[in-house]
């Protein structure tokens, strides 16, 4: 018996559930997100050579009539000053800026929407504060000989080795180009050399991209394994949550028990007490001065019924039998209503009897 509790207890413990709103709530608070930085680098990288692929002959033009630019400042070159040399290194910077700022904006936004894609918005103070136990050298070696090392490991050679045989294989195919590049023109060759750049960038891009794809589902299966919860996480989540169910029961317990006082309190005050005679009991006071209506001041059926009744013999209330009516009031009214419109004639032939018992007695 105390071995299948254990057993049970064991069971209770491992984390074989998926992880509630709550809990991924709480992790994103963290900065743990389901995310590949792989698919940002591709993401740069592939925007960056389309970009390069579309404005390559601005980009071109734009390139040599810099060197054109630099190298036709004979005056400037041959008589250096500190003045030569400044309005030459603006107007370079100014021209290297014309160009590549595009390129750095192209990347940019690339790398914004690639990581808005994977995990949205995510702003956590916790994940850049230091943690000195990543500074522990034990820690540090559990972490090179981890089992996510290793697969770490594999990944980047296979990244490697991929993408260098989609590249490899692109050259192999321009291989002739390439060895007749000693025999063109300066102009062409460049062109050559660039256009070839932009092959293999975006070739091995796409590579990159693909297995990048492949590492978010790994990453979202590795997430989704770390944030798992047990069965006694999801109770305490849920008892932290709505509150211990002991408690609350506890809680509503007191809250009937001071509402039945409270009501009991009433029937001393009530005119008439309206039966039906033995389950049901609706006692009703009537303040002509404050309201218009009857109202129902304390109700109850069986057990209540029979102590509204007790209360009320105690006190000389009246007590008068109708069933029908004793049942109407039960289920249509509520403690603290006034009387329907439908039961005013009913009830004010009850209060009328009721009146007239108290005058003969007085």
């Amino acid at each position: 018996m105390n071995l299948l509790k254990l057993n049970l207890q064991l069971f209770a413990g491992e984390k074989t559930e998926k992880a509630t709103p709550k809990k991924r709530q709480e992790a994103r608070k963290k900065g743990q997100a389901a995310k590949s930085q792989d698919i940002n680098t591709a993401a740069v990288l592939l925007s960056v050579f389309l970009y390069m692929l579309f404005a390559g002959n601005s980009l071109k033009k734009g390139i040599f009539d810099l060197f054109s630019h630099s190298f036709q400042q004979d005056s400037l070159l041959m008589d250096l000053t500190e003045n030569n040399v400044q309005v030459l290194l603006v107007a370079t910077l100014k021209a290297m800026a014309l160009y590549l700022g595009p390129i750095l904006l192209v990347a940019l936004l690339a790398g914004v929407a690639a990581n808005y894609a994977q995990v949205g918005i995510i702003f956590s103070s916790e994940a850049i504060q230091p943690k000195f136990e990543k500074i522990n050298p034990i820690s540090g070696f559990k972490r090179i000989f981890s089992l996510r090392a290793i697969i770490e490991l594999i990944k980047s050679i296979l990244k490697i080795g991929f993408v260098g045989a989609v590249t490899f294989s692109v050259l192999w195919t321009k291989m002739d180009q390439i060895l007749a590049l000693s025999q063109k023109p300066v102009g062409a060759a460049f062109a050559l050399i660039g256009g070839l750049t932009v092959d293999m960038g975006l070739y091995a891009s796409g590579a990159l991209l693909f297995l990048a794809l492949l590492d978010f589902l790994y990453q979202k299966y590795d997430y989704e394994k770390n944030i798992r919860m047990s069965k006694q996480d999801i109770k305490d989540e849920y008892k932290s949550a709505e509150g211990d169910p002991l408690i609350k029961s506890k809680i509503k317990q007191r809250q009937r028990e001071m509402a039945m006082r409270r009501m009991m309190q009433e029937i001393p005050k009530a005119d008439v007490v309206i039966t039906n005679p033995t389950h049901f009991a609706i006692v009703i006071q009537y303040d002509e001065a404050n309201r218009d209506a009857p109202v129902v001041v304390a109700k109850g059926v069986d057990f209540v019924a029979q102590k509204i009744k007790m209360i009320a013999k105690e006190h000389d209330v009246t007590m008068v039998e109708n069933r029908p009516l004793a049942r109407a009031l039960y289920s249509q009214t509520e403690i603290g209503d006034s009387i329907p419109e439908e039961f005013f004639k009913a009830v004010a032939e009850i209060l009328a009897y009721v009146y007239r018992i108290k005058n003969k007695v007085e």
